[in-house]
């Protein structure tokens, strides 16, 4: 059931994406008096699953489920008609129209889908407002992690402010760290001393190599709330709501303690101290190979959450920020691609429908598929041929220079453009399903 949730939400946001995106091509080349030949949601290679043509255009439904496309009567796109090109050029063709209004064909895609994302982030935060976690809710601290240790933080440091301000919601520290360039964090260690820890200028690439993606996580008390079905804790006893008081007989305070001890232990055995009902049981238990006995305690936050309501008016200002945030992360996360830890880091269909919930919420199907809609917007910029960026750049090449890529060259750059898409998309999904049996 879970599977066919995710399943069903990915589809929606997908098809949704897919269908606005080619709405932005097919609106301004209908402006433009443009034939556009074909209007497909998915790709339908030899057969589509429905079909109605309405006018000059044929609407339809593909069986690969790997996008979707308009086809503009006189462009060299993906359906690679070359023959049509080898015909004199007609009036309502694609390639007749003067530079500025294919211009604005080929960006109306990324257009829709940047204005999209900013229009559902204002709808997120006028109909649901804002979560955030106030530095002062952090009951116990956080737990740090030991590459951050040699910076100076501690195990129940309070963190107050990033780059000298007070942030809205302080559990974004790991993201800012990564992503925004904190140059600084200030903390109240457990003794009260308050202090200021500088960081270093690259320490996104630090967390990148070292795979220390979240360098600090508030501290929870160490009660389980789930135990796997058929995992070690439930062969040998553990039970939910038991209390883990102590690790091979070392004290535990906090949750990341247990997970410390257990992941650095040597013995064949991991044996358990717990309290359950107010009696102290010691409990014997063999691990998995990763050192995990299968128990979870993701219903303890160590944290209180604060709310805050917009109108509709303050929404517009927190949407638009939102959205442009969403990008500029994005953007600066992108680089890490191109290293060798990225290539393997890639995720395709499995990776993103696993974004969403396993269970219906339209609070969490609305972000996600913001959040896919700006991220689709700026793939589809990249200068590559077959992306609306490649077309884009021979578009702007041509307005520049006065002169117009031959047909040949442009017929060759789309199937180079194609099958490195193909490449990707086969790294990506591969990625996945390696991904997928190694778990």
């Amino acid at each position: 059931m879970e599977i066919l949730i995710k399943a069903s939400q990915f589809i929606l946001s997908l098809s949704f994406l897919i269908v606005l995106h080619e709405l932005g091509h097919f609106i301004p080349a209908k402006i433009f008096k443009t034939r556009v030949e074909k209007f497909y949601l998915f790709f339908d290679y030899k057969f589509s699953l429905l079909k109605k043509k309405i006018g000059e255009t044929e609407y339809g439904i593909g069986w690969i489920p790997l996008g979707g496309y308009v086809k503009i009567s006189g462009m060299i796109d993906e359906s690679m008609d070359t023959e049509q090109m080898k015909q004199p050029a007609q009036p309502w063709e694609f390639r007749s129209k003067p530079a500025w209004q294919r211009l604005i064909i080929m960006l109306g895609g990324v257009i829709v889908n940047f204005i999209l994302g900013i229009l559902i982030y204002i709808m997120i935060t006028f109909v649901w407002g804002i979560d955030f976690v106030k530095p002062d809710s952090i009951k116990n601290g956080f737990a740090v992690h030991e590459t951050f240790k040699e910076f100076g933080f501690k195990d129940g440091d309070k963190i107050t402010k990033f780059n000298g301000e007070v942030p809205l919601d302080v559990t974004d520290v790991n993201k800012h760290l990564f992503l925004r360039g904190i140059t600084s964090l200030e903390v109240i260690h457990e003794d009260g001393i308050t202090e200021t820890i500088a960081i270093p200028e690259d320490i996104g690439s630090i967390m990148w190599e070292k795979g220390v993606m979240e360098p600090f996580s508030a501290r929870t008390i160490p009660i389980i709330d789930t135990v796997v079905v058929g995992s070690p804790a439930e062969k040998f006893g553990i039970l939910k709501n038991d209390k883990i008081i102590a690790v091979n007989n070392t004290p535990v305070s906090y949750w990341q303690e247990f997970s410390m001890l257990a992941s650095k232990a040597t013995e064949e055995k991991l044996t358990l101290d717990v309290e359950r009902d107010g009696v102290i049981k010691s409990i014997s238990i063999v691990p998995n190979e990763d050192k995990t006995i299968g128990v979870s305690n993701y219903l303890q936050r160590g944290f209180s959450i604060d709310h805050k309501d917009y109108s509709f008016l303050e929404s517009i200002s927190k949407g638009n920020s939102l959205a442009i945030w969403t990008l500029k992360d994005y953007i600066t996360q992108f680089k890490y691609v191109f290293t060798k830890k990225g290539a393997t880091s890639i995720g395709g269909f499995i990776a993103i429908g696993n974004i969403f919930p396993s269970t219906w919420s339209w609070k969490s199907f609305w972000g996600i598929t913001a959040f896919l809609s700006i991220m689709l917007g700026f793939m589809n910029l990249l200068p590559i041929p077959a992306l609306d960026g490649g077309h884009v750049v021979f578009t702007l090449y041509e307005m520049i220079t006065g002169r117009k890529p031959n047909d040949k060259f442009l017929e060759y750059a789309q199937i180079t453009g194609f099958i490195l898409l193909i490449a990707l998309l086969l790294l990506a999904n591969g990625n996945d399903i390696v991904k997928l049996f190694s778990n």
